[in-house]
């Protein structure tokens, strides 16, 4: 039997409020255990919340940049659930009248099509503290500075087919609210977790599965290997005559295998009631207008405008538009050397490897984007070649000066000199006689293969300072005359 996988996703992405999104407290990461959880935090009796007006302009941000409804009035909830760091015995958040409604985020695949995937709905609420299992001999610790910190939980559509457009729905989220700058996106440091909700259906029919919930996946790796392993799971328990039960599960990236945390609830299992304490959030159409004024170029569009304005493959345009700061980068190379095509390579090759080397984020590049640029100038007016150009960032990135001063300190500019290079080329065939008789003696198939060897043995001869063009061409008429 043939199965389609059904995949629905609910990503948690923690706002980039200086304070909780219902108390003054800061949202500091790392910060000592219990240090950042005020009286509101810890839902002490006479305590009373006060919207945080940041957190929702946040979320007004993203509704917008995914085209979506944005409720004019919408309300708080009580989510009742006890849970050890949950320390009012719920969660404030949003139920029936969620701040923003149904939208969409369109995704780029590994093979360049694009696909739609639906967005149910995204709401404001507080994350709860933390529970830790280690170095307690046996017993739990709660740290609450996480208690009361403003996330927007967004929620797709059982849109997606397969681990892999999970993945790139995730990478596409994370690009975006990054450029949206509502969340640093640091799934490392739990800034955006991920609940995946799987099910399979015989291929063809249209009722869902049962689904099953892998809850806090916290990287795109473990993403695509989680689902992979529910579905396999999933599969082989209803070939063998078993029923996929509705639960939550937990992801063990030690084993690759998925297991079984608790029974799935349902909304009503949660008690959902309106905050007595919290009024109603009414938006006003002039706030939203504010708003959609100052929404940066989202990715989907630089993406477009890079392929239009600079000529880029729809591949180079991708990578460079996935990030706001690596396409800012480029875009300051490209202004200082004007060559678009140039300036990708480099800083998708070069600096790209540099960078995941030394674990560096783009705005900690040793290489400036106006050094680069500097460099790539060299390489257009045949300062330098390709090949010592990698030498001359190498040196930039160890902070040895600009493209120029290495240059002119290391003595590494180009041989253009077509004399210097021809009395170069006839020592190089003079010391290699037999291999020109071979060459001149060979049909074009034997020539192709034996001419990369003198082109080879003429950059080592001039130290690979020989401009590779006219090396190429006054050494095809020197072995052909």
């Amino acid at each position: 039997m043939q199965w389609e996988t059904v995949i629905g996703l609910e990503i948690h992405a923690q706002l980039s409020t200086q304070s909780k999104i219902f108390s003054g407290s800061a949202t500091t990461f790392g910060a000592e255990p219990n240090t950042q959880a005020s009286l509101v935090d810890l839902g002490m009796p006479g305590t009373l919340p006060v919207l945080n007006a940041e957190a929702v302009r946040m979320a007004c941000k993203f509704g917008l940049a995914i085209d979506a409804e944005i409720a004019e009035k919408n309300v708080f909830a009580r989510k009742n659930y006890f849970y050890p760091d949950l320390p009012k015995g719920y969660q404030t958040s949003q139920m029936d009248h969620p701040i923003v409604g149904k939208g969409f985020l369109d995704i780029t695949l590994e093979d360049g099509t694009t696909r739609r995937i639906g967005i149910t709905r995204a709401h404001l609420e507080e994350d709860a503290g933390k529970s830790l299992h280690e170095d307690f001999h046996g017993m739990s610790g709660i740290d609450l500075n996480r208690a009361g910190t403003p996330l927007l939980e967004i929620v797709s559509e059982p849109d997606i087919r397969s681990a892999k457009e999970a993945v790139a729905y995730v990478k596409a989220m994370h690009s975006l609210v990054r450029y949206l700058g509502i969340c640093d996106g640091n799934m490392a440091e739990g800034s955006l977790r991920c609940d995946c909700n799987v099910s399979v259906r015989p291929k063809g029919q249209a009722e869902f599965g049962t689904r099953a919930e892998i809850k806090n996946v916290n990287s795109f790796r473990f993403i695509e290997k989680a689902i992979n392993h529910e579905v396999q799971r999933q599969i082989e328990l209803i070939e063998d005559g078993g029923k996929v039960v509705q639960e939550t599960r937990l992801y063990d990236p030690n084993k690759d295998e998925t297991r079984s945390m608790r029974s799935k609830e349902e909304a009503n299992d949660y008690r959902y009631f309106p905050c007595p304490d919290l009024l109603p959030v009414v938006i006003e159409q002039s706030f939203l207008d504010d708003i959609r004024a100052s929404l940066p170029e989202l990715p989907v569009q630089k993406r477009e405008r890079f392929q239009r304005e600079f000529g880029l493959s729809a591949y180079d345009a991708d990578v460079l538009a996935a990030s706001r700061e690596l396409a800012d980068y480029f875009e300051q190379v490209n202004a200082t050397c004007g060559d678009a095509k140039l300036s990708a390579n480099w800083a998708m090759g070069e600096l790209s490897s540099l960078l995941n080397k030394d674990g560096l984020e783009i705005d900690q590049s040793p290489v400036s984007a106006a050094q680069l640029g500097g460099m790539i100038v060299r390489i257009k007016d045949d300062t330098i070649s390709g090949k010592i150009a990698k030498m001359v960032f190498e040196a930039m990135a160890s902070g040895e000066g600009s493209a120029d001063e290495i240059i002119e300190k290391k003595g590494l500019k180009q041989v253009t000199d077509s004399g210097a290079i021809e009395a170069m080329l006839d020592e190089v065939l003079a010391a290699n006689a037999e291999q020109v008789e071979q060459y001149r003696a060979s049909d074009e198939a034997k020539r192709g293969k034996m001419f990369g060897f003198f082109v080879g043995q003429a950059m080592k001869a001039s130290k690979g300072k020989a401009n590779p063009g006219q090396v190429n061409q006054l050494l095809k008429r020197k072995l052909e005359g």
